[in-house]
């Protein structure tokens, strides 16, 4: 796309969140919509908009941060009684043959985590909420 120096091509460094929402769009995939969050504490605060996001139909949301460096993908949340807030983690290098979910969540690929305690709460972080539709197709359905 051009916005990497010439020997980024074929290496192994990593993108963050804000670069992989550039190549969806470039790309013609899902809309990828970004969130900064400036401390992981915030992000009890963005519970309600992530459930809103998943209730609307959006696809997997891409995280990444700057102190807490594995980086993440949720599937879902659910919402307890009071502040109590969970989110459904995938571990975005599980790779391989499908597998049935228990195997999944034993091996510790995907989990229910609970938001307090999945992210630092000193580390900013980006989020990129997928949508299941292209801007194409977007614009089909207007």
């Amino acid at each position: 796309m051009g916005d990497k120096p010439p020997g980024f091509r074929g290496s192994r460094s990593w993108i963050g969140c804000v670069e992989a929402s550039l190549c969806l769009d470039h790309f013609g995939g899902p809309q990828g919509r970004l969130c900064h969050v400036p401390r992981g504490a915030g992000l009890q605060g963005e519970m309600e908009r992530l459930y809103s996001h998943f209730a609307g139909g959006g696809g997997p949301v891409m995280v990444g941060g700057d102190a807490d460096a594995q980086s993440k993908a949720l599937l879902g949340v659910c919402l307890g009684p009071g502040t109590e807030a969970y989110v459904l983690v995938l571990d975005p290098h599980c790779w391989g043959a499908p597998k049935n979910p228990s195997e999944l969540q034993a091996a510790g690929w995907v989990g229910w985590q609970e938001v307090s305690t999945a992210f630092d709460p000193h580390s900013f972080y980006n989020l990129c909420m997928t949508s299941c539709n292209s801007k194409e197709q977007n614009r089909a359905l207007d």
